[in-house]
């Protein structure tokens, strides 16, 4: 493996915690998960991945002097700068210092970007962005995220909200609540969670689907809607091409603004590939302008879980050459 310092590359979730040890060239070394023990709103996460960091690096024959620096994506509400994080309901934090804390735990610098925007980065650095410098990157699965890079930055905002693209309001009327306090979000029709809702206000009108067995097997997700939906299903169909169609008209909305050179999808929804970029180039096609469409083809995500790592190791990256 090499004398060369590593990275550390570390992405929070509400389940686990995907750790990472990679070069500086963006190549994993090492990669494993724990569970995110979020009982008592979170305290010992911090102390988990260190201890789980020292205890992998000490395996390997090597201390902490081998890290160079970490990055954390992180959920929730954060301050960049300081890696202040306000909330984050999944983990059961609220007004945690992530990048304090876990600095006095490794003693090495730590860097702190939201989880979205480190999924970006991945994506930009080693994978469907193939380096292109302006970037929109949408991520589907329980929830719509999304990071934003302009110019090889990713964009953050005058309070760090920017990117937050599963938030676009979609429905202005009649639309279903979203977690975010608001009603109609594109979370709410383009989500995993969404799609599912789609089907279930879909099938009244379609007794015959085979959407109707999941349902009342309690079974019933997005994976299954977009295989069916495969398969030639009319109902599974028409909700796929439903929830595409808002997805299709905030990205077409959103390139018309920022005109990016690479549009990329990912998150656990993405792995349906063509049955929905098929509806979702339709209506991009049909709502971005033609030079704005000229510039940015829209791609399926490379990296799968490990964009997240990825994109952690490179805020690391860019903190150390910054220092």
């Amino acid at each position: 493996m090499g004398t060369e310092q590593w990275l550390a590359g570390i992405d929070i979730g509400g389940t686990t915690v995907k750790l990472s040890f990679i070069t500086e060239d963006g190549a994993i070394l090492e990669k494993w998960e724990i569970p995110t023990n979020t009982d008592q709103g979170g305290v010992m996460v911090v102390q988990d991945i260190s201890k789980s960091i020292q205890e992998k690096l000490s395996t390997l024959g090597k201390s902490i002097d081998q890290l160079g620096a970490a990055g954390v994506g992180a959920p929730g509400f954060l301050e960049m700068e300081t890696g202040f994080v306000y909330e984050a309901i999944n983990i059961g934090w609220k007004d945690f210092a992530l990048k304090e804390e876990l600095e006095k735990q490794l003693g090495i610098p730590v860097s702190v970007d939201n989880d979205a925007n480190i999924a970006a980065l991945g994506e930009m650095w080693q994978g469907a962005g193939d380096g292109a410098r302006d970037v929109l990157f949408i991520t589907l699965g329980t929830g719509v995220g999304g990071g934003v890079i302009s110019n090889g930055q990713i964009l953050h905002g005058a309070n760090g909200m920017a990117g937050e693209l599963g938030h676009i309001t979609s429905i202005p009327e009649g639309g279903r609540p979203c977690n975010c306090g608001k009603t109609g979000c594109l979370e709410t029709v383009s989500s995993a969670t969404g799609i599912v809702q789609l089907a279930l206000e879909f099938l009244p009108q379609h007794p015959e689907s085979s959407l109707k067995a999941f349902e009342q097997e309690g079974t019933l997700s997005a994976r299954a809607v977009i295989e069916q939906a495969d398969a030639g299903d009319a109902c599974a169909t028409a909700v796929v091409e439903k929830s595409m169609y808002y997805l299709g008209f905030a990205i077409a909305n959103l390139a018309n603004t920022l005109n990016p050179s690479r549009i990329v999808i990912g998150g656990g929804v993405s792995k349906g590939g063509q049955t929905l970029l098929n509806p979702l180039n339709d209506t991009y096609s049909k709502f971005v302008l033609k030079r704005v469409k000229e510039a940015a083809d829209i791609k399926i995500a490379e990296l799968g879980n490990d964009a997240g790592i990825v994109g952690a190791a490179w805020i690391a990256k860019e903190a150390k050459r910054k220092a």
